[in-house]
């Protein structure tokens, strides 16, 4: 241990000339470079071995963070190290790490553990690391490890970041459980830029909070191990949740600079992209987006037993617009957003789509997406008929005005239904449908009527019936006496007045059936639209 005020290292420390850089680089709040200027041997992931020039032993750097020496007069004390070789196990585990702290091009020998340790500002930049563990880890600034190399796993599980969590462009192996990243229960309190970053086993963010936004914009997330790639449920953003691609021209990333907040927008057209593309289930069940959930590009390759699942999601508003998954399923169950914008080609097709209680108010179609597209997509999500995506739709039609399309959306459902039913009741809904179109088209019925009107008058043109008592009946009228048997309630005074026998009754009985089948028909299309249903 040094003591207070004396800023040289411990004798029995023996520092070697790396070691006494780096210890007085600290007392200077200065950056201790390690390179040798050569780019290919400077590489941390690359295959050159690095000398003892270039090592710094775990235990001086964990002496400097827990208890270094003072710093110069008029100097901040901070540990800046660049291209060093950190041998055995740098653990600061518990530990108060008050020095700002950023590692840059480092090779660490074994894993950075860091439980329960508190930093005020953490950067692993571009460092080869076999493994970081870090369950709540508590930060008061940023948490950054862009372009690292992590061989087997990270774990941030209810760790505490105070501004924002870095990871672009990191490249993170599965650990011993088949997780990349283990990060339930993390909290931070702006942004989590995960942009370009690449993912091979499960990456977890079970009851994550994030305070701004959470990009992935680019990433590839692949989990060949498992089920899920993105297993998230309960996972709370309060802005947005980027699942979109990345620009790659003119990126903050082609120098060797690290921006403090990533690539920061969706590219504008033209811009060449990477794409977000998850190979793997996607699970962010129950999850709450302040302002929206962005699919935009996306890709996902999943196997027939994998899904993306959304169920029960809150947001504002989801933009599915990526490519239409080939396989595995799509699950809106439950789901509430207010506007829901998509195209007709990023849907899966029967059977893929899941969206039982799926609530929506406004459908922004991107691209040509007509009705019938629609009703495609309502019959994709119910291989077993259900009413409510068909309501749900015919709500956010009428609500926009459209009561046309909503009336034809009824009318589909309609039939859809009458596939579930038994054969009597299937033919007399055929015949409805035929007819009338389940009252949904009233003006169908008229037709019928006036076609049945003028058939009965000229039946009872050419063949009167006799009057029921001679003498007693009202002059003769075949036009009146053909609307007296059609009108179920109303009475023209014809009808009870004549008597007709034969053909002329079965005349008669026809126009009448009819004429109660049409006019209740009309009826309840005449209530449906006064309840715009």
């Amino acid at each position: 241990m040094t003591e207070p005020g004396d800023g040289d290292a411990p004798a029995d420390l023996q520092l070697t000339s790396a070691e006494w850089s780096m210890w007085q680089a600290f007392r200077n709040g200065s950056t201790c470079d390690l390179h040798i200027g050569d780019p290919a041997r400077d590489d941390p992931h690359g295959q050159h071995l690095w000398g003892p020039e270039r090592r710094v032993r775990a235990r001086v750097v964990a002496l400097l963070l827990l208890d270094g020496p003072t710093p110069q007069p008029g100097r901040v004390a901070a540990l800046q190290l660049t291209g060093a070789y950190i041998t055995d196990t740098l653990d600061v585990a518990g530990g108060m790490i008050k020095p700002f702290v950023e590692l840059r091009d480092c090779r660490f020998e074994a894993e950075v553990v860091l439980p329960e340790s508190h930093f005020t500002t953490l950067r692993l930049v571009n460092c080869a690391i076999p493994r970081l563990e870090a369950a709540r880890l508590h930060t008061e600034g940023d948490l950054h490890l862009p372009r690292c190399v992590v061989q087997s796993g990270i774990r941030l599980t209810d760790a505490q970041i105070g501004t924002d969590l870095m990871l672009n462009q990191t490249i993170v192996h599965k650990d011993r459980q088949g997780r990349s990243l283990m990060a339930d229960g993390l909290t931070v309190a702006q942004d989590l830029q995960a942009e370009m970053m690449e993912s091979y086993g499960e990456l977890s963010l079970r009851g994550a909070t994030i305070g701004v936004s959470l990009s992935l914009r680019g990433s590839r997330l692949c989990n060949p191990f498992g089920r899920r790639a993105l297993n998230a449920p309960q996972l709370t953003v309060e802005r947005t949740l980027y699942l979109t691609a990345a620009g790659l021209a003119n990126s903050p990333f082609s120098s060797s600079a690290t921006p403090p907040y990533g690539i920061g927008q969706t590219p504008s057209r033209g811009t060449r992209v990477q794409r977000f593309e998850c190979e793997g289930g996607m699970r962010l069940d129950d999850g709450r987006f302040g302002d929206a959930v962005d699919f935009e590009n996306a890709r996902f390759i999943m196997e027939s037993d994998q899904e993306l699942s959304l169920r029960r999601i809150q947001t504002p508003e989801l933009r599915f617009l990526g490519e239409r998954p080939q396989r595995g399923r799509v699950i809106l169950s439950g789901a509430r957003v207010v506007n829901l914008i998509d195209k007709s080609a990023s849907w899966p097709g029967l059977g893929g789509l899941w969206m039982a209680g799926f609530a929506y108010e406004t459908l922004i179609p991107r691209g040509h997406f007509p009705l019938a597209l629609r009703l495609q997509w309502v019959a994709a999500a119910t291989p077993e008929y259900a009413p409510e995506p068909y309501e749900m739709l015919a709500a956010s039609l009428r609500s926009t005005g459209e009561d046309a399309d909503a009336r034809e959306v009824l009318l589909a459902k309609q039939r859809r239904r009458r596939e579930t039913l038994p054969l009597a009741a299937k033919l007399w809904g055929i015949l409805q449908d035929w007819t009338v179109a389940y009252g949904y088209r009233p003006g169908r019925a008229a037709v019928w009527m006036a076609v049945l009107w003028a058939i009965g008058t000229l039946y009872f043109s050419t063949s009167p019936p006799p009057p029921l008592k001679a003498g007693e009946a009202p002059p003769w009228n075949p036009y009146l006496y053909s609307l007296d048997l059609l009108l179920p309630v109303i009475d023209l005074n014809q009808g009870a007045a004549w008597k007709p026998g034969g053909t002329s009754q079965w005349v008669a009985a026809v126009l009448i059936l009819a004429g109660w089948v049409l006019a209740t028909t009309v009826a309840a299309g005449a209530s449906r639209l006064l309840r715009r249903q």
